[in-house]
């Protein structure tokens, strides 16, 4: 994991110091918060990062897919060069330069290499959760975002056999891992496409949910509770069955669970 550096980002984008913003886009320091994350130039740092490795050659190639992006935004242009960037180390058996990308003190290039990874291995699932381990238990917040983001596509696609291979994510010591697990299988999920299979038959996804409801992690519990609530717009029985059924619990975490679960209700 990449240790994040401590300190307090700026609220707006027009109070982030100037010599931060020009550390943020040549790649040598983290986002310290989401208003930093959105105020880095992509297209200054990807240039660093290609200049920096000598891999000046795919950048008209890594530009193109943003040019062509129909809705321009952070997470279409994370996914936009990670495929790309997928597809040149396939091309080029460029391998290492992912791995180098993966490690980067920035986590806006980790992001890349976090879509990167997920495309490179689209078609085994298993492959993809051992590669994609790493940037889920990522120390930046907007890391594990994208690399949950970067697989669901994949887990919508099968659903069945997805929550069976990540169940045992479930246990983990990791709560980054665990809620990984839970984030990722949302019905609806954030900024992301619907599951239908999961809005149609929550019940798919109890051997994750389950273990996870007397869990003492704040991070995995509103997972959790925010994965009912999804629920609880198409299956509002499902999900006060399980509330009820969960009532008797006398711990305090998953009492909170309950509460959030069924704010909607």
């Amino acid at each position: 994991m990449i240790s994040k550096e401590k300190r307090k980002g700026a609220r707006t984008i027009k109070d982030i110091p100037a010599s931060i913003l020009l550390e943020l886009n040549a790649g040598v320091i983290e986002s310290a918060n989401l208003v930093e994350w959105l105020a880095i130039d992509h297209r200054v740092l990807l240039s660093t990062v290609l200049n920096q490795n000598k891999r000046t050659v795919y950048q008209q190639e890594l530009l193109t897919q943003w040019n062509e992006l129909k809705k321009d935004s952070i997470n279409t242009r994370n996914e936009a060069v990670g495929k790309a960037l997928a597809r040149i180390a396939a091309r080029e058996n460029d391998y290492e330069f992912i791995k180098v990308l993966s490690i980067h003190a920035s986590d806006s290039v980790r992001c890349w290499a976090a879509y990167a990874v997920a495309y490179l291995y689209k078609n085994d699932f298993k492959k993809v959760l051992k590669e994609i381990t790493p940037f889920a238990d990522d120390l930046h917040f907007g890391v594990r975002e994208i690399a949950w983001m970067a697989v669901r596509p994949m887990i919508a696609t099968d659903i069945e056999t997805s929550i069976k291979e990540l169940t045992p994510w479930t246990k983990s010591k990791s709560e980054n891992l665990r809620r990984f697990a839970s984030e990722s299988t949302r019905p609806r999920g954030v900024w992301c496409a619907h599951i239908p299979a999961l809005k149609e038959n929550p019940e798919l996804g109890m051997a994750i949910i389950e273990p996870l409801k007397e869990d003492n992690s704040k991070y995995v519990k509103d997972s959790v509770g925010n994965w009912l609530n999804d629920a609880a717009k198409t299956s509002p029985d499902f999900v006060r069955a399980v509330c009820h059924n969960w009532s008797t619990i006398s711990s305090p975490h998953t009492q909170y669970i309950i509460k959030k679960a069924m704010r909607s209700l």
